[in-house]
This record gives structure tokens, sequence and C-alpha cells, in this order.
């Protein structure tokens, strides 16, 4: 059997380490998404219509079925960008900084950035993130309009907007958030 050693000295065989990665989690008829704090399930039904309605806990689907992923992703990052705009307009109200542009993106390697321009980028995919490690997020992106930099004070600023620790939310993306680049995957 294939393996390495790991660090307490056991072997840490390849099946295992496929066993930990993320599994992909397509958007077909039938799957649970969380969205905001919300299970949704998506229902896609033959029909005409390709707009993406939500009722209640269901998001309902037509169309073709074959697009129905890019539908799924499309209304969740049009989700995402209304969201992530009013908090970020609400940190920056408490930061007394404006924010010139919020946008959405799907980086592989950050949550969140914020340009010298006031621009502010983040990963849709933090709709899918519970609440409050998306608005520590939101604040530590808004904390950058104040300091382009990660001093001290730089976090004492992401706490006092956030109203407390933002380290678990930091852990939780640590743990969780290759998982969420799963979201919407076939394979």
């Amino acid at each position: 059997m294939v393996g390495r050693s790991h660090e307490d000295g056991g072997v840490l065989l390849l099946a295992e380490q496929r066993a930990r990665l993320p599994r992909p989690r397509p958007f077909v008829d039938g799957a649970q998404l969380e969205v905001a704090g919300e299970t949704l399930t998506i229902r896609w039904s033959e029909g005409t219509r390709r707009a993406i309605r939500r009722e209640g806990d269901i998001l309902d689907a037509q169309g073709p079925a074959d697009t129905l992923p890019r539908r799924i992703e499309a209304w969740l990052r049009r989700t995402a960008l209304a969201l992530l705009e009013a908090e970020t307009a609400e940190y920056a109200a408490l930061a007394g900084v404006t924010v010139t542009k919020v946008a959405i993106g799907d980086a592989k390697g950050r949550w969140g950035s914020c340009a010298s321009s006031g621009t502010i980028r983040y990963s849709w995919r933090l709709i899918l993130a519970p609440a409050h490690v998306r608005r520590a997020t939101v604040a530590h992106e808004v904390a950058h309009r104040v300091h382009m930099n990660h001093a001290p004070v730089f976090h004492a600023l992401v706490a006092e907007l956030y109203g407390e620790d933002p380290t678990p939310a930091r852990v939780w993306l640590r743990t969780h958030g290759a998982a969420l680049h799963w979201v919407g995957r076939s394979s």
C-alpha cells in the first residue's frame, strides 16, 4: 500500500488521504445548499422558465437540465453580491470609511481583498459559509480601508467592527473553507 510518514510516526495511506478530501456537491435536483444560514433544496422540473426562483426553502428551476448548474451559480452570485454589498456598507459606516465598489469572484486562495482604490472583492462562496464567518470576513476587508496591513491595530479594528473576536471565523475557514470550493462541482 502506498503511504507516507505522518508527523506522529504513523502512515497515512493514500485511501485515507482521499477519504479526507471534500466531496463534489453538484447543483442537481434534490441537492441541498446552505445559503446565508438557511438550507435550500434545488427543485428542477421540465419547463420553459429559465430563471431560478426562491420559494421558501426551495430553489425552483426549470429549463434545460444541462444549464442548471450555471444558472444556480449565477443565482448564488447575485444573492452573495447583494448581501455582501449590504454588510460591507454596514461595516464601512461603522468604520467611517467609503468603499467605492463591492465585487465578487471565485478566487481559490483568498476570501476577500481590498484595493487601495476602495474596491473590495469577495469570493461569492462566502454565501455558503455560516453568517459569522462571512461577517468576520467583511469586517476584515473593511478594516483594510483604514489599515492596509495586518498590524495589531488592524486586528483590533476588525474585532471592534465585528463586535467580537474573529478568530473562530478564521479557524472555521481554515478547517472547512476548502469544502466550499467543491459546492457546485460534479467531479
